[in-house]
């Protein structure tokens, strides 16, 4: 089994940031790309940032030039450094994992950006 814990999301106003980090526990052989969803209210979930364990890294468009997403591999971490946040950013966000052909999810880190 392997565990994902979020942590780093709260309130913080437009043009701020946030660093979220997602520690994966357990039986975390053969995980490869790891990363970050997010889930506003009334809208699909959607891919915002993914980096393989080679460190290849990848972007929703919109929060290209914001977001950085990086990887400890030693201390099974993938962080989200999220810097001039706008209030379009509110949302749940949701680390994965996957490992071999699952995709395991963490439980959701809330982010509200006001204006």
């Amino acid at each position: 089994q392997v565990q994902l814990v979020e942590s780093g999301g709260g309130l913080v106003q437009a043009g701020g940031s946030l660093r979220l980090s997602c520690i994966a526990s357990g039986s975390i052989f053969s995980i490869n790309a790891m990363g970050w969803y997010r889930q506003a209210p009334g809208k699909q979930r959607e891919l915002v940032a993914a980096v393989t364990s080679g460190g290849t890294t990848r972007y929703i468009d919109s929060v290209k030039g914001r977001f950085t997403i990086s990887r400890d591999n030693a201390k099974n971490t993938v962080y989200l450094q999220m810097n001039s946040l706008k209030p379009e950013d509110t949302a749940v966000y949701y680390c994965y994992a996957d490992r071999t052909t699952i995709r395991l999810w963490g439980q959701g880190t809330q982010v509200t950006v006001s204006s």
